[in-house]
């Protein structure tokens, strides 16, 4: 099918597919995305937005809702985890959008979380932002490839242009 001929009917189903996935994956695997190395595997889908630029809102709100049901740190996280999920995914809608090589995800998956959420962090945890920054910043690249490898996965199933 292609992605450009998507009704508003699909886009909302797959939408709802996205933030359910993205919660799912948050649930099963926070012991370790919360963890010192967060290797939120879940951000990986922020490079769907490549493909699909319609998702960029609802990975927001996935990671919303991932960290008002799972994160306890309050309402900066919550809120600024929204906001980044937004900046991420729409960096990767971007280079959707540019044509860019799906392997250029990497570096939105990585870089955004990795560089904006210790910026709260540290001061919610006490923990120096770069102590906090570098440790996110391992975790986010396993999460980038992951991610790129997703949107490979995905451009052989759905005709990209």
């Amino acid at each position: 099918m292609d992605i450009k001929r998507l009704t508003q009917t699909q886009k909302l189903t797959i939408s709802g597919a996205v933030i359910a996935i993205y919660v799912v994956v948050m649930y099963f695997t926070q012991s370790f995305a919360f963890g010192q190395y967060q290797v939120r595997i879940a951000t990986a889908l922020y490079g769907v937005a490549y493909l699909f630029p319609f998702l960029v809102v609802p990975l927001g709100l996935s990671n919303l809702l991932s960290n008002l049901l799972m994160g306890g740190l309050g309402i900066f996280d919550i809120l600024g985890g929204t906001v980044v999920g937004m900046i991420a995914s729409g960096c990767c809608a971007l280079l959707g959008k540019k044509r860019i090589t799906h392997w250029a995800v990497i570096v939105p998956i990585t870089l955004v979380p990795g560089l904006m959420v210790p910026i709260w962090l540290s001061m919610l945890l006490g923990v120096p932002y770069i102590a906090l920054a570098s440790s996110l910043l391992v975790g986010q690249f396993i999460s980038g490839i992951v991610g790129a490898l997703l949107v490979k996965a995905l451009s052989n199933i759905w005709k990209e242009h």
